[in-house]
C-alpha cells in the first residue's frame, strides 16, 4: 500500500509541471495616485499618471489557482504649492490570483500580492529651492484587485496599490536642514494586458 501511494504522488508530481502554463505579454495602464501625506501643512493634490511593461502569467495545475508578475516603467505624479512632483520607478507586482471561468472564452479573477519599487527619477527642489522632495531609492507596496480575460489573450485589470511605508520625504534645504514631513503615493490601476 505504501509503495503504491508513493508511485500516485510521484505521477501527481511529474503531471503537475506538464500542465502548467507560461504566458508572456504586456500591460499598459493609468494610476490615479492619492497622496497622503504626514506633518506637512501644504495641500498636494493627486494627479493622473502610467505604466506599461512586459508582463507573465503562471496559471497553476490547482484549478483557478495562478501567479502574474510584470516588469512595469511607472510614473506618478502629484502637485503641491504650484509644483508637479513626477516619479518614476521600475515597479515589480507579483501576485496571487485565483479565478474561474469558461473555459478559454472568459474568466473573471481576484488577485493579491507585493509590489516592489526601483526608483529611477522623482528628486526635486520645490519652494524657491527652500524644500526638497526625495524619493525613496525602493518601495514596497500590495496589490488587491479584480480583473478579467476574455480568449485568453486580453486581459483587463482594477486594483488599489497601498504603501506600505513612505514613498518620500520633504526636507528644507541648508546648514540648519530638517525634515518637514512625508508623503505616500497610493494608486487606484486600471490596466490592459495582451497575452501572446
Amino acid at each position: 500500500m505504501k509503495k503504491y501511494f508513493a508511485l500516485v504522488l510521484m505521477a501527481v508530481a511529474f503531471a503537475m509541471p506538464s500542465k502548467a502554463q507560461i504566458k508572456f505579454g504586456v500591460q499598459a495602464g493609468l494610476n490615479m495616485t492619492n497622496v497622503s501625506t504626514e506633518d506637512l501643512k501644504a495641500s498636494v493634490k493627486s494627479r493622473t499618471g502610467f505604466f506599461v511593461g512586459p508582463t507573465v502569467k503562471f496559471t497553476l495545475p490547482i484549478v483557478g489557482l495562478g501567479i502574474d508578475a510584470a516588469a512595469l516603467y511607472d510614473q506618478r505624479e502629484a502637485k503641491g504649492e504650484g509644483e508637479v512632483i513626477k516619479s518614476s520607478s521600475i515597479q515589480v507586482p507579483i501576485n496571487l490570483r485565483y479565478g474561474v471561468g469558461l473555459g478559454s472564452v472568459a474568466e473573471v479573477f481576484a488577485f493579491a500580492g507585493p509590489q516592489f519599487g526601483f526608483k529611477l527619477s522623482g528628486d526635486k527642489k520645490i519652494k524657491d529651492d527652500a524644500a526638497e522632495w526625495t524619493l525613496k531609492s525602493s518601495t514596497l507596496s500590495a496589490n488587491i484587485g479584480i480583473g478579467a480575460t476574455v480568449l485568453s489573450k486580453v486581459q483587463a485589470k482594477l486594483n488599489y496599490n497601498v504603501a506600505l511605508g513612505k514613498t518620500g520625504e520633504f526636507d528644507s534645504v541648508g546648514a540648519a536642514a530638517k525634515e518637514l514631513g512625508s508623503a505616500k503615493f497610493n494608486a487606484w490601476q486600471v490596466s490592459l494586458a495582451y497575452f501572446f
